[in-house]
C-alpha cells in the first residue's frame, strides 16, 4: 500500500511496477486529492521550477521541454507544466490511484507485531503487509508562534493559502522567511504590493549561474561521500536561495533586503524589541512545512524528541516498525528525496527492500 500519488507515491509505484508488481493486485496508491499531481494544483500562480526538465524528471520518463513565450523563464517549467506531466505519468504506466481517499488511519490488523496493518480512510479500509506512507509536507504549513497573534486584526496567511499574488494587490505586506518561497513570493507581491521582507538570519543567495542542477549534483556527492565514509555538506554550503528569473528581477527593483525578524505582532503591524514598528494588512508567513505523517500517529512510531527514526537498507524503514516506510519528506528519508529528480533514488532502494521482504524469492 502506498499513500499518497504526489511525485513521491508514483517513484513508488514506477519502481513497484518495474519489478513486475501489478498495480491494483499486488499494490495500491491512495490519494486524498481529487485530482492528479500532488501537491502542485495547489501552489502560487506564477510558480516555476529552478530546474530544466533533465533535472525535474521521475524515474523512467523525463519531463518534456517547456518552452517560455516570453523567453524569461525559458527552459524553467512553470506548475501547469508539473502536474501535466504527473498527470500523463500516472497514465502513461497504469499506477491508476484511488481517489480521492483521505487516509486518516493506519492501525495495526491484530495483536501480531508482524502481521497486517489496516489502513482506514472514510468508507474504506485496506489490509496492507506494507505501508510506503509518501503524504508529503504540503498538509501541515508550519507557522510559528509569535507574541501578539490574537492581537493581529489583519490577515495571516502561509504561502500553502496563497494561490495569486494578485490577491494582496495594492495591499502593505510582511513577508516572513528566508528561503525560496519567501523570496519568489517576494518577488511576485512586491510588483502589485508594498512589501516588507523579513528572516531570522540574512538570506544567502546562490550565484546566479547555480540553479538545481548544482543542488541535485550536490545531493549525490553527498550520498557518495557517506557511502564511501566519508563527511560532505551536501548542499549546506552553498546558499539557500536560488536566483530564478523573478528573484533576478526583484534584485534588480532593489527589493531585496531582508529586515530582522521582528518581536511580536501589533493590532495593525509589526513591531522590533527597538520600539520600531511596521503596519501590515497581511503577514505571509513562508516558514516551510512539516511532515503530514497524523494517519501513522496510532502506530508511535516518533522518538522522545518527536522524531521518526528511520533506517534499513533503504534508509526509509521505520525503526519502530518495519512494516512501514517513508518516502520523500526531505533529506532524513533521503538526499533530495522531497525533489522531482532526487525521490526516484529513494523510491529504488525502498522498493528494492519493501519487495525484498514481501516477496521474497524462492530457494
Amino acid at each position: 500500500m502506498v499513500v499518497g500519488a504526489g511525485q513521491a507515491g508514483l517513484a513508488v509505484g514506477y519502481h513497484l511496477q518495474r519489478l513486475g508488481r501489478v498495480p491494483r493486485q499486488d499494490f495500491l496508491l491512495l490519494d486524498a486529492a481529487d485530482r492528479p499531481g500532488g501537491a502542485w494544483p495547489r501552489t502560487w500562480d506564477g510558480l516555476h521550477l529552478f530546474s530544466p526538465p533533465a533535472y525535474s524528471s521521475l524515474p523512467g520518463w523525463m519531463m518534456p521541454p517547456w518552452r517560455d513565450p516570453t523567453g524569461v523563464h525559458d527552459g524553467y517549467p512553470p506548475r501547469d507544466h508539473v502536474v501535466a506531466y504527473l498527470t500523463a505519468y500516472e497514465q502513461r504506466y497504469g499506477l491508476a490511484p484511488l481517489r480521492p481517499h483521505r487516509v486518516s488511519e493506519v492501525v495495526a490488523a491484530d495483536d501480531d507485531a508482524g502481521g497486517p496493518l489496516l489502513v482506514r480512510a472514510p468508507g474504506l479500509a485496506v489490509r496492507a503487509r506494507v505501508v510506503v506512507s509518501a503524504t508529503g509536507t504540503w498538509d501541515r504549513p508550519f507557522r510559528p508562534a509569535y507574541p501578539g497573534s490574537g492581537l493581529y486584526a489583519g490577515r495571516q496567511l502561509h504561502a500553502a493559502d496563497l494561490r495569486s499574488p494578485e490577491e494582496l494587490a495594492g495591499q502593505r505586506v510582511v513577508v516572513v522567511g528566508g528561503g525560496n518561497s519567501a523570496a519568489q513570493l517576494l518577488a511576485l507581491v512586491s510588483r502589485v504590493a508594498d512589501t516588507t521582507w523579513v528572516a531570522t538570519r540574512p538570506p544567502r543567495f546562490l550565484p546566479d549561474d547555480v540553479d538545481g542542477r548544482a543542488l541535485f549534483d550536490a545531493a549525490t556527492a553527498r550520498v557518495r561521500a557517506r557511502e564511501g565514509g566519508t563527511p560532505h555538506d551536501g548542499v549546506g554550503g552553498l546558499g539557500d536561495v536560488v536566483v530564478v528569473p523573478e528573484v533576478r528581477e526583484a534584485r534588480d527593483r532593489g527589493v531585496l533586503h531582508a529586515r530582522p525578524m521582528f518581536e511580536r505582532l501589533t493590532r495593525d503591524g509589526v513591531a522590533w524589541a527597538d520600539g520600531t514598528t511596521e503596519r501590515a494588512d497581511v503577514v505571509l508567513w513562508c516558514t516551510g512545512f512539516r511532515p503530514a505523517l497524523r494517519h501513522l500517529a496510532p502506530l508511535r512510531l516518533r522518538d522522545a524528541d518527536g522524531r521518526v527514526p528511520v533506517g534499513g537498507t533503504s534508509g526509509t524503514r521505520a525503526e519502530r516498525d518495519h512494516r512501514v516506510h517513508l518516502v520523500g519528506y526531505g533529506d532524513w528519508t533521503g538526499p533530495a528525496s522531497a525533489t522531482l529528480i532526487g525521490v526516484g533514488r529513494t523510491a529504488r532502494a525502498t522498493v528494492a527492500e519493501v519487495v525484498g521482504r514481501t516477496w521474497p524469492q524462492p530457494a
